[in-house]
């Protein structure tokens, strides 16, 4: 069994972004610059925000971190990103997810031009990526690409099952694992909530994406030997012996499935730092787009 190490993976892309802004320092350029946008003071929100303001800084990006009150108006924040639009100095932007109740998140993503992106949630830039234009891909659809290109885990020709179809992470993936790519080529079955003997249909998976918020939900009767299987879920469960009271668990059972895997991703440590990782490559790329 090989862990597919998502951490030290992205440490890696960070150290070639990295160089990449140093070349364009070198160059009189300017360095990228990446925005976010985050509304209330929702604790797991802020805590990957600022370690997104963090990530900025380790590969030399400008960074701004612009913080509004959870009463904000809808229309208040949309002229918040009006400006964002219209500054040339920022590059991409990002307005982080979930917000209030009262506030359309469709509005809002609808509002971001698709140029500054960065997230890959427009219309219009999923409309790229479902056609294999160039374009902005969803970070964390993109960071578990990037993580079996880099490990050379096998796709072409394999029966992906992906489990769960957000618009975040299920549906995009499904697109591009079925798409002629390095990182492709696959035969994909989209199962969802209201899929029929779920147990029958990943039991002929060589992949599996697993991507529905239940926490240990995929187990070992599930999986035939030597299959590939990236975890997306992370939730928070309660657990005694911890200090702090809980513990991280994905959507897989990490303990008896790993022992029938040729390769999985862990949580935490796999997709999460992978996510954060493409965010900035993408902001490199919005970046490099308007030369």
């Amino acid at each position: 069994m090989i862990l597919l190490d998502g951490k030290k993976t992205a440490s890696n892309i960070k150290d070639e972004i990295a160089l990449k802004v140093k070349s364009l320092k070198n160059k009189g350029k300017k360095v990228p610059h990446l925005a976010a946008i985050i509304v209330g003071n929702d604790g797991a929100s802020l805590t990957y925000v600022n370690a997104k303001v963090k990530d900025c800084k380790q590969v030399g990006f400008d960074s701004t971190l612009i913080k509004l009150s959870k009463e904000i108006t809808e229309q208040e924040l949309l002229s918040e990103i009006d400006k964002l639009n219209k500054n040339n100095d920022i590059d991409g932007f990002i307005v982080q997810l979930p917000l209030p109740k009262h506030i359309n998140e469709q509005n809002v993503i609808m509002a971001i031009h698709p140029d500054k992106d960065v997230d890959g949630f427009h219309p219009t830039n999923v409309g790229k990526m479902a056609l294999n234009l160039p374009t902005f891909i969803s970070a964390t659809p993109f960071g578990i690409l990037e993580l079996l290109g880099r490990y050379k885990v096998k796709t072409e020709g394999k029966h992906v099952v992906v489990i769960g179809r957000s618009h975040i992470v299920g549906s995009p993936m499904s697109i591009l694992l079925s798409q002629k790519r390095t990182v492709g080529n696959s035969t994909v079955t989209l199962t969802h909530s209201r899929t029929k003997n779920l147990k029958e249909i990943t039991l002929q998976a060589d992949i599996i994406v697993a991507a529905l918020g239940i926490p240990e939900f995929l187990t070992a009767d599930m999986v035939k030997d030597n299959v590939t299987v990236i975890d997306v879920g992370i939730t928070r469960v309660d657990d005694t012996t911890k200090k702090n009271g809980y513990r991280l668990a994905g959507d897989v059972k990490f303990d008896e499935v790993s022992k029938k895997c040729a390769f999985i991703t862990p949580v935490p440590g796999g997709v999460g730092p992978m996510t954060r990782a493409m965010l900035l490559k993408n902001t490199l790329l919005a970046r490099i787009n308007k030369e």
